[in-house]
């Protein structure tokens, strides 16, 4: 009497991965050549990368459970470049010649004792003759330093096979899962030396594209009152020793007439001829200015950080930062004051500043 063969279809998807990306797409069970074997189920491959031709690389096979009740003493998972019934040839340039055990296998029996045979350069192997007892629970055998087939961006096939024998004899259970090598994906990015630098009267927060404003009213000057005002300078630079920043320019000054700057720096003293400025964090005396915002690292120096302590000489360094920093936002205070004979006039200062980041 003939005995009717059915065959079952079946229908797989595998994912090639760049790469970035170390997992690949589980190939179904197909029928292995072993007689009287069961079939493994849940059956992975993982690469570390998937990058053809690459040395080092990690293999994990994992299953959520091994059908057999007889203990395992060796496990071989041959790579082929085709599934049986198209024959098993070992893929160009993959190698199993070096592998090494990342850590003992889980769920195979014994929690110890598993050494790798790389005697066959085209299978990955483990072996514990002295494995007394039966797998249990999910399986799991990482192999290190394998080189992976050349050819990129194809799919190649494990075949997986547990032995009772400790010679790879005695087929218990079967299986087979497809991975893929793929060509490695280089991503790159170019970074230009940057200097960002903004003046003005007004800016939200450390965006330069918001600055505006240029010219700073003093107001009347007077021998009892110390006139103000604000202007704002904002930097950042990815230089290697940072960035400075100089201001140039003239006193207050009407036609010949002037008032003196505090080249040295001082204090402000009412009912005295003086003009200039600071950065500093907190000015009581006159109240004029604000602390520095932003999270970079610069900081006002040349004398010019000192609450209630102001100062202008053309030429000086006034804000400075040896290393690659965020953005700062520093409030310029102006002080003017002036005596009881100053001539009547208006008086004007054209101040330049001027950063220079340093590559």
């Amino acid at each position: 009497m003939k005995k009717k063969t059915q065959t079952k279809h079946q229908i797989f998807t595998i994912t090639r991965a760049i790469i970035l990306a170390i997992t690949v797409g589980v190939f179904p069970f197909m029928n292995m050549v072993q007689a009287n074997a069961s079939p493994i189920t849940g059956r992975t491959i993982a690469l570390s990368s998937s990058a053809a031709d690459a040395s080092g690389i990690t293999y994990t096979f994992t299953s959520s459970a091994l059908p057999t009740a007889t203990a395992v003493k060796s496990v071989e998972i041959k790579m082929c470049d085709s599934l049986p019934p198209a024959g098993c040839v070992t893929p160009t340039n993959f190698s199993a010649s070096s592998s090494t055990l990342a850590s003992q296998p889980t769920g195979l029996g014994a929690a110890s004792g598993w050494t790798v045979d790389a005697t066959t350069a085209g299978s990955l192997r483990v072996i514990n003759g002295a494995n007394a007892t039966a797998p249990s629970g999910a399986v799991q055998i990482v192999w290190n330093t394998v080189h992976n087939p050349q050819a990129t961006n194809t799919t190649y096939y494990a075949l997986v096979t547990t032995y009772s024998g400790v010679g790879f004899t005695g087929a218990l259970d079967t299986g087979s899962a497809a991975y893929s090598t793929s060509t490695p994906v280089q991503v790159s990015l170019t970074v230009n030396e940057a200097l960002t630098f903004c003046t003005g009267t007004s800016i939200t927060g450390q965006n330069c594209g918001t600055a505006a404003g240029s010219q700073v009213n003093l107001g009347v000057g007077s021998t009892t009152t110390t006139a103000t005002g604000t202007s704002i300078i904002s930097a950042s630079t990815n230089g290697n020793t940072g960035y400075s920043v100089a201001v140039t320019g003239t006193t207050l000054t009407s036609g010949s007439n002037t008032i003196t700057a505090l080249t040295a720096g001082g204090a402000s003293s009412q009912g005295s001829k003086q003009f200039g400025f600071n950065m500093a964090d907190t000015n009581t005396t006159p109240a004029v200015g604000a602390a520095k915002s932003g999270t970079g690292t610069a900081a006002a120096s040349g004398g010019y950080g000192t609450n209630n302590s102001f100062k202008f000489n053309s030429g000086d360094t006034i804000i400075s930062v040896n290393a690659p920093t965020n953005s700062n936002t520093f409030t310029v205070g102006y002080i003017a004051n002036i005596d009881g004979i100053t001539p009547a006039g208006i008086y004007t200062s054209n101040l330049t500043y001027t950063a220079t980041a340093n590559f």
